[in-house]
């Protein structure tokens, strides 16, 4: 049972793991145990949505909040908790995030292996992406290819021009302490629809 993003991205990475920044290897190197997580935290220097991101973002609010944010914004704080539960193979991320002027947004996803040895990544309700993992520059690289709704144990495809586009992530490394974040969303037909980027580093209890 794999209940660390750490195990799974080496198993899934395979040789090409050895390619990442040392920084980021013993960064990842880190699991979470149950009752015992990972705390970050950092600063968003630029949350962005476009037209079509701000009326998505207002759509799912209701039963994903927080996965597509409907806001513009930057220079807020961000907290993160990285943990596992008794029993599960998911690995959840819960991010608190303490916007200009608003109330806090948490979201909360949880990502795990599929019996095909795909990396899924759940948003809510049922709603969830494959990603494909790469190294580039020795920093971590990851792409949905796909989004699917699963009800009942069963996946079903969401045809790509009725998702926000395809999400690119990249955690860059800037030093033992310190790394970057940066996600976007891009539509085929519509452009970029979602930016986040960020500073972050761990929090030691």
């Amino acid at each position: 049972m794999i209940a660390s993003e750490g195990e799974l991205f080496k198993k899934i990475l395979g040789p090409a793991w050895r390619g990442l920044h040392p920084d980021i290897q013993a960064r990842f190197d880190h699991n979470p145990m149950p009752g015992k997580p990972l705390y970050y935290t950092g600063r968003m220097t630029e949350l962005t949505c476009s037209r079509l991101g701000r009326v998505l973002g207002y759509l799912t609010m209701p039963l994903i909040r927080g996965a597509l944010m409907p806001y513009n914004d930057a220079d807020f704080p961000v907290d993160i908790e990285v943990y596992s539960k008794e029993g599960s193979a998911a690995i959840f991320k819960q991010r608190i995030y303490r916007l200009n002027g608003r109330k806090p947004v948490q979201f909360t996803s949880y990502m795990l292996e599929s019996a095909r040895g795909e990396v899924l990544e759940y948003v809510g309700m049922g709603m969830g992406m494959k990603l494909v993992l790469a190294v580039r520059d020795g920093n971590l690289h990851f792409e949905s290819d796909g989004y699917f709704w699963q009800v009942a144990g069963v996946r079903i495809p969401v045809p790509a021009w009725l998702t926000p586009g395809k999400t690119y992530l990249c955690h860059r490394n800037n030093d033992s302490a310190q790394f970057d974040i940066r996600i976007e969303i891009r539509h085929a037909l519509f452009g970029t629809t979602f930016t986040q980027a960020g500073v972050f580093r761990e929090v030691r209890p």
